[in-house]
């Protein structure tokens, strides 16, 4: 679960198809970017420094038109790690490996 899912629990607004997935309900991965339902090749690792601790990792998946948008999103705001391709799926043809540089996405003015 991201950030703008607990948010969207805590104010009971729930937003359509923002169900994180679930690895183990059987269903593909989909895309963290907001209304994105392609399925994700890609985990992107992130944390945030102010809240958690150092080796927490947090999770959004992506799929391949997305990876590289949320990669910058997280970059810009000191919170990506790495980014790995999706456990059981192979890197999809014609992409680079993870980014060397450190560093459901929704970015209406919020932050992660």
């Amino acid at each position: 679960m991201n950030l703008l899912d607990q948010l969207a629990r805590t104010t009971g607004a729930p937003r359509p198809g923002a169900q994180p997935s679930d690895p183990l309900s059987g269903e593909p991965a989909v895309c963290s970017r907001k209304g994105c339902r392609l399925n994700a090749s890609w985990q992107l690792l992130w944390n945030n420094p102010r809240i958690h601790t150092p080796e927490r990792r947090k999770i959004w998946l992506a799929c391949s038109d997305h990876r590289g948008w949320l990669e910058e999103y997280l970059q810009t705001r000191d919170l990506w790690k790495q980014t790995l391709p999706l456990a059981g799926m192979p890197a999809p043809a014609g992409t680079e490996g993870p980014a060397d540089t450190e560093g459901r996405a929704d970015t209406e003015g919020g932050t992660a």
